[in-house]
């Protein structure tokens, strides 16, 4: 199941917004064929490894780390269950069940029917984590939102001159376009487009662009910025753009969303279902210390990611990584969870979770629906 795990993970970025999965043929304890979901619209990860073992299929062991798929409405491949069976697969041992409402259960129903043995649970947890994009996705209909920040030991982000330029090292910056590519969407505010032009793109890393999604309330950012160039869309979300400036945005193929206006800045909340509507599955926040407590504060954010590089900035006008007004009493603060801790060259970065942990939501619905 490790091997199957580390076959899916090869699909990252390719296959949005379906599932990472791997599959592996064991035949008399020997690997005989395997295979991953390799791009969206491709033939599945189950499919593909039969193909390749042929008449060894026959009697052998499927390994796969997410339910194999049966047919319902709007479909576009074959099933995987019914490939499995005309294959004449005797166990197939599952990490994890479909949180897919269509599928759920149905896969394992069918196979156990046609006299197939089902083991499953194995490596479950890991399993979740590796698609927990998908699994939020596909049971809330909107976007997995992770917060990332790279900020100094005291919290800044950037100095009283607003200088940010490096905080962390190389590695971090290599990591950080390696995490790009895992999401749908890259998410900045005004702000950090006019003090840094950035050109958030992901270099380096094969697979599509991600969409550069820009809080722009009130149309301040000059058509000029580098994140309205190149191949990567973008789509600009805005409460009150100037006309003009709008029109001259379309015209370089740029988006513009207008939105309501919620505390003076775009609603969030409007942006997260308008995203969902065009099929974002998950949003990269990469913005300064207003937009990050905007998300934070309203409950909006899954995951985190924070970079801490050793270096002290101090300075009262310095940025700190989360701004707002903040909550007032620390018992109000918001809990992270599930926190594991890895070295990035000289850089610490943090990963963590938001409110309800990452496992609980599809677990807790599975039980509610008798999955």
């Amino acid at each position: 199941m490790r091997r199957v795990l580390a076959l899916a993970e090869k699909g990252e970025g390719l296959t949005r917004p379906n599932p990472l999965v791997g599959a592996v043929v064991v035949k008399d304890g020997e690997i005989v064929a395997e295979a991953y979901h390799e791009r969206f619209g491709g033939p599945h990860a189950e499919a593909l490894a039969l193909e390749k073992a042929g008449e060894r299929a026959k009697g052998a062991e499927l390994y796969v780390n997410l339910e194999p798929c049966v047919d319902f409405p709007g479909k576009k491949t074959p099933s995987c269950t019914e490939a499995i069976i005309r294959a004449g697969i005797k166990r197939v041992v599952i990490a994890t069940r479909d949180p897919n409402p269509q599928v759920s259960g149905r896969g394992v129903a069918r196979l156990q029917a046609a006299g197939i043995e089902v083991v499953e649970g194995i490596l479950a947890e890991e399993a979740k984590k590796l698609n927990e994009i998908f699994f939020h996705w596909i049971t809330t209909r909107t976007p997995f939102v992770a917060l990332k920040l790279a900020m100094t030991l005291d919290g800044k982000i950037a100095s009283s001159q607003g200088k940010s330029k490096w905080i962390t090292g190389e590695e971090a910056r290599r990591l950080v376009q390696k995490l790009r590519r895992r999401y749908a969407a890259i998410l900045v505010g005004t702000n950090t487009v006019l003090a840094d032009d950035p050109a958030l793109t992901v270099r380096d890393e094969p697979g599509p662009q991600p969409l550069r999604v820009i809080l722009d309330t009130h149309g301040r950012i000059p058509p000029s910025a580098r994140v309205f160039s190149g191949e990567a869309k973008t789509l600009v979300a805005t409460v009150d753009m100037p006309k003009e400036s709008e029109e001259a945005l379309r015209k370089r193929g740029v988006g513009v969303l207008r939105l309501p206006e919620k505390n003076g800045v775009v609603d969030l909340g409007s942006l997260l279902l308008a995203l969902s509507e065009r099929g974002v599955d998950s949003i990269l926040v990469e913005g300064g210390g207003e937009v990050a407590w905007s998300f934070l504060s309203q409950g909006l954010v899954q995951k985190i990611y924070f970079f801490y590089a050793p270096l002290i900035l101090g300075g009262r006008k310095a940025v700190p990584a989360v701004g707002g007004e903040g909550f007032p009493e620390p018992a109000q603060g918001l809990r992270i969870r599930d926190i594991t801790l890895a070295w990035v060259g000289s850089d610490l970065l943090l990963t963590g979770y938001a409110g309800t942990s990452r496992l609980e939501t599809f677990e807790t619905r599975a039980s509610e629906s008798g999955s």
